[in-house]
């Protein structure tokens, strides 16, 4: 088994893919919490937890983008893969004082 490289610094799940870098399936939970029937769902996660790449794993997954999650726990469970609009919107490069 070829060895992969840490996604330091990559934080986008498009990314982490195409380049075939080291990545923790945690797509099951994705899974299971889009399939709840729950209105709301709560994350807390610390800073440095991992934030902005659950986003982009949400927003590729709510895409359609299929190719991108093979052979990962997701594609064996998810049969329909419907595309949705998915708006993004980065504050992280703004000023936020003004």
């Amino acid at each position: 088994m070829a060895r992969k490289l840490y996604p330091l610094g990559i934080q986008t799940f498009e990314r982490i893919r195409t380049e075939n870098r080291f990545y923790v399936d945690k797509t099951e939970y994705i899974y299971n919490m889009v399939h709840t029937d729950s209105a709301y769902v709560f994350l807390s996660r610390p800073r440095r937890f991992g934030k902005s790449l659950l986003v982009s794993t949400l927003q590729s997954y709510f895409e359609g983008r299929k190719e991108l999650f093979k052979g990962l726990a997701i594609d064996k469970l998810e049969n329909d893969w419907t595309e949705y609009p998915v708006l993004h919107f980065d504050l992280s490069g703004g000023k936020h004082q003004e």
